[in-house]
Parts: C-alpha cells; structure tokens; sequence
C-alpha cells in the first residue's frame, strides 16, 4: 500500500503519520509538493477526486481519504494500542471529541488561514476581515477546550487518543501561521506538553 501525504506544516498528513507511530506501523509516505499543485495533478485525482492529501492507496488499488477514516482503517487492521477507544462508551466518547475538535477548534483556524494568511491569497478570494475575525473564535475555543480538560489528562479522558492527535496537530498548525497557545491557560499548556512529549509529535 502507499500513503500519499504532505510534510509538515501540513496538519492533516501529520495525523496519519502520528496514529501510525502510535501504532507501530512503518509505512513510508509518498511526498506530493502542495507548493506545486501536485495533489491537484490528474494522477492523484485519479486517486483522490477532490484532490486532498493524506490519501491511502490499498494493495487492490482502492484508495481511502480523509484522516479519521484512514486511521479507522489502520484501527482495524492493527488494533493495539486503541486509539479509538475500547468499549462502546469509549469509542462513542472518542467521535465525539475529534467531531468537537473539527468543528470548535480547528474551523477557526481553517478559516484564519484561507482567508488571513498571505500564504493562501494567491489561491483564493479572500474575506480577511472575517478571516481575522477567527482570531477570536480561535481564542474562545482555547478557552472552552482548557474548561474541558479539567481533571482529564487527555482530551476525551485518561487515555490518549485520536482525539488528541487531532487537537495537537491543529494546535501546532495554527501556532505556525500565527496563532499561538494562550500561555495563561494553564490546563491546556500542560495537556500541550505531556502530548508534545511522545515520539509521535515528531511525526
């Protein structure tokens, strides 16, 4: 199989290969230049319509997108460590986080770098006061997520979690394009440093 993703900065491949660490799978990724459209090229299209990297392309030649569903796959088909939780409350506890992660706290950066970042305004009309505007909503997600992680080591309990991987790869992406970690909240500086800590944040 090949996994088609993207160096860093790139928040998304960077999950995929964080799960896989945590897993203990060695699989090498292919490396597609975003600087030079080539996720946009025919051939990865052929593979990915939308045109979007990380990408998996199994033996049979079928492909499967989108992070949580690749790492669901790899879930799977090598169990341990559960990143998804063990039981059915766990699991259930798990999509939930990572659907709160998407849509809290990462819309806002998303936002932020489509349409404030002079990275992305060659590629887009952008709206930069409403991109921003996400400043803020960055800021009051950091405020709900440090709320949360009251009396939690991890984000959707006591272990750790795709729900993890998915807050601390959109929480070093933001930091890059200039959205920094509110260093007055104290539980989610500390929740950042323990996840910063495994080998799987250097992925």
């Amino acid at each position: 199989m090949k996994l088609y993703g993207a160096p860093m900065p790139a928040p998304n491949p960077r999950r995929v290969r964080m799960f896989l660490m945590e897993k203990g799978i060695d699989l090498v990724e292919t490396t597609l230049d975003l600087r030079q459209r080539e996720h946009k090229s025919e051939g990865h299209r052929a593979r990915n319509s939308l045109g979007q990297v990380p990408t998996l392309e199994l033996d049979d030649g079928s492909c499967i997108s989108e992070t949580v569903a690749i790492c669901r796959y790899f879930e799977e088909v090598s169990p341990e460590p559960r990143l998804f939780g063990g039981t059915a409350v766990e699991r259930a506890m798990v999509d939930m986080w990572v659907r709160r992660i998407e849509f809290v706290l990462m819309a806002p950066v998303g936002a932020f770098w489509r349409h404030a970042h002079p990275f992305t305004a060659a590629l887009i009309t952008q709206y930069k006061d409403f991109g921003e505007s996400n400043r803020q909503a960055y800021l009051a997600a950091q405020r709900w997520l440090d709320r949360e992680l009251d009396g939690c080591s991890y984000i959707a309990g006591e272990t750790y979690t795709m729900a993890d991987i998915c807050a601390l790869s959109t929480v070093d992406f933001a930091s890059w394009i200039g959205l920094e970690l509110d260093p007055a909240l104290s539980r989610l500086a500390a929740w950042h440093e323990r996840v910063s800590d495994r080998p799987s944040a250097k992925a």
